[in-house]
């Protein structure tokens, strides 16, 4: 990368971080617990709307995980989310009425609170969908990997989404508050993924799965991203630059090897694609709160009228992160 491509990045961190710092006065504390950050907590950054069904388990899994305190913005919930999350003793909560798409996705609210609160620790930031698998997560403790991470010298530890599903419509399954969504979507797409780099940022970048063979099938270069790093020892001149695809500097994202070994790495089961997902994908479509003028809930209300089933002949059931990683879809390097 030239001296000039270098200048401009680190001149757009800072405008990241000045949007950030700028974008704080929307938001609202209603139960700030951040005092109870102790050095060497494991932290979560969220934003949610409307996921209250959800956060139950949720939370739990993240807390039998190792996280210490979740710090979550609330995006103008009208569910039961706000009050839940507020009553939670390990959570400080934010809440706001602004715009999510003008707030960057959510990534300029974030950015502010990591920087204010994850200077110095390990930051994992998922939404309510989305649950981390890393190498040995079944004996080991979050804290193992970071404590691992540190000893090695690194700082940011990448996570494929995989997007998981049930065998047949949607709404055959109603999920109930804290059961763990895999009992109704335990299948996903062991193939069907692309792979390229990006130039400016040096991140990968991945498609593929269910979503782009069922709801993107003419159109696979609009399918979504699922190539995330949402692990990172955070320092408050850190940004994401777009969710948690790429940050800044540009070396975070640099975590794969590139001479023909591999870097330990995790996934994301994305467990999206419950019976709450049409309700789901109605409003959002209404709110366009989401990129590109929300062709992607354009593509699932279109799709999800025709109740579709996501299964098909290939797809794999879910065992643990050793199959994830046979199949190349995870590693654990040189961490033993």
């Amino acid at each position: 990368m030239g001296i000039w491509q270098s200048y401009r990045l680190r001149l757009q961190r800072k405008r990241w971080l000045i949007r950030a710092f700028r974008k704080r006065r929307e938001l609202r504390a209603v139960a700030d617990r951040s005092a109870q950050i102790r050095p060497g907590d494991i932290l979560l950054f969220c934003t949610q709307r409307n996921e209250g069904v959800r956060l139950p388990y949720f939370l739990q899994y993240y807390r039998n995980l190792g996280v210490n305190h979740f710090l979550i913005v609330d995006n103008d919930s009208d569910d039961q989310s706000l009050a839940y999350l507020a009553g939670q003793s390990d959570v400080s909560l934010w809440h706001t009425t602004a715009s999510y798409k003008r707030a960057r996705f959510g990534v300029d609210w974030l950015n502010w609170l990591q920087r204010k609160y994850g200077h110095g620790h390990w930051t994992l930031v998922v939404d309510p969908d989305e649950f981390l698998i890393y190498p040995f997560c079944d004996t080991r403790p979050l804290r193992a990997l970071t404590d691992w991470l540190d000893a090695s010298s690194i700082k940011s530890f990448s996570a494929m989404l995989i997007d998981m599903y049930p065998k047949g419509p949607l709404n055959d399954a109603p999920y109930q508050p804290g059961q763990n969504p895999l009992d109704i979507a335990p299948w996903f797409d062991p193939g069907n993924y692309s792979i390229k780099k990006n130039a400016r940022f040096g991140n990968l970048w991945i498609q593929g799965g269910p979503r782009m063979r069922v709801f993107f099938p003419d159109a696979p270069e609009k399918a979504p991203a699922l190539n995330k790093i949402p692990l990172v020892k955070w320092d408050r001149r850190y940004c994401y630059v777009s969710s948690t695809h790429m940050l800044l500097p540009r070396g975070l994202n640099l975590v794969y090897d590139e001479w023909g070994g591999e870097k330990a790495s995790g996934a994301l089961l994305h467990t999206k694609f419950l019976d709450t997902f049409a309700a789901k994908a109605q409003e959002e479509l209404q709110r366009k709160q989401h990129y590109a003028a929300s062709v992607e809930y354009k593509a699932y209300a279109e799709t999800l009228a025709q109740h579709p089933d996501l299964w098909c002949k290939w797809s794999e059931k879910y065992i643990n992160w050793r199959q994830l990683e046979i199949l190349g879809l995870m590693s654990k390097g040189n961490w033993a």
